[in-house]
């Protein structure tokens, strides 16, 4: 019955125009279901996730103070999108673990390549391998996510450029558009980021309060129109992360229920629809993500 209900999804995904990678994992009995979660996609602003726990074990042993400050530029970004200090108009002082609040629950990105100057790409890659969490690749600052095709048209030709996205991909997974190539692009698999999410819910080699501060920072995320309204309840908790670019629609996160299940649950999308705003793309990846749910916790 599994492998019938995964043929509907996916039939019900290219119905809607998207094409996906989606894992539910029981964080308990180990028991999943899930669409091609081995298929690799660029991360986008998942990988500010691993950059998260990175920092933060840093702030740990001592090698960062959370409560320094720093003096961060304005982003001046004004076209669709971009949060936080990535609009900023003037320069700010910020403390690191209020950075790491910016980061993950507004998704900035400027505040996100600040930590990623401090805590840069090699060496939350050597956080990940010592915790033995593979199949996550970080490479290239936030920033580079607001420098696509998409800033380069006035917003009423913005279908022009997910054109180019959604047509000029190859077989092997090459792009382009840098960001969406994933052999040079920050990248992972919903796989990859079930066993993250799995190491930060469940008892891991990375240390419980670094654990804990993350599952804080997860709750906290205010993006919540893609898989929050399939997934939040009151009697349930729903902590997670998104991230976009371009054609691009991803949502991790783990939601626990009141009676002691929890579920790891990781969506990673694309739209073969050009467009930038796509309501019904979002309520399709959730469909999909709760229905997964549905047949595990049933």
């Amino acid at each position: 019955m599994s492998a019938e209900l995964v043929r509907d999804l996916t039939r019900l995904l290219d119905e809607g125009g998207l094409y996906g990678s989606f894992l539910v994992r029981d964080l308990d009995t180990g028991a999943e279901l899930g669409i091609e979660p081995d298929l690799e996609f660029p991360a986008a602003s998942l990988i500010k996730v691993p950059l998260a726990l990175a920092t933060l074990d840093r702030i740990r042993t001592g090698e960062l103070d959370g409560a320094a400050t720093v003096q961060v530029q304005p982003g001046r970004i004004t076209t669709p999108g971009p949060t936080g200090l990535s609009r900023f108009r003037h320069p700010a002082t910020i403390a690191l673990d209020d950075l790491l609040y910016l980061s993950v629950c507004l998704s900035d990105g400027t505040a996100s390549d600040v930590l990623l100057g401090l805590t840069p790409p090699a060496a939350v890659s050597a956080f990940l391998d010592t915790h033995g969490l593979s199949g996550i690749t970080v490479r290239h600052p936030l920033l580079d996510l607001s420098d696509t095709p998409l800033e380069r048209f006035p917003t009423v030709e913005g279908h022009l450029a997910h054109s180019l996205a959604i047509g000029a991909g190859t077989a092997g997974r090459g792009h382009p558009v840098p960001q969406l190539d994933v052999s040079r692009a920050n990248a992972g698999t919903a796989r990859a980021f079930t066993d993250l999410l799995q190491a930060v819910w469940r008892p891991s080699s990375i240390d419980p309060a670094v654990t804990a501060r993350m599952r804080d920072l997860m709750a906290g995320n205010l993006l919540r129109q893609r898989l929050t309204p399939d997934f939040a309840a009151d009697a349930t908790r729903w902590s997670s992360k998104t991230g976009t670019l371009l054609n691009l629609r991803h949502e991790i996160g783990v939601v626990e229920h009141a009676d002691g299940q929890t579920f790891a649950v990781a969506a990673l999308t694309g739209s073969r629809v050009a467009a930038s705003i796509q309501p019904a793309a979002e309520a399709l990846m959730g469909e999909v993500a709760r229905r997964l749910r549905d047949r595990l916790r049933g």
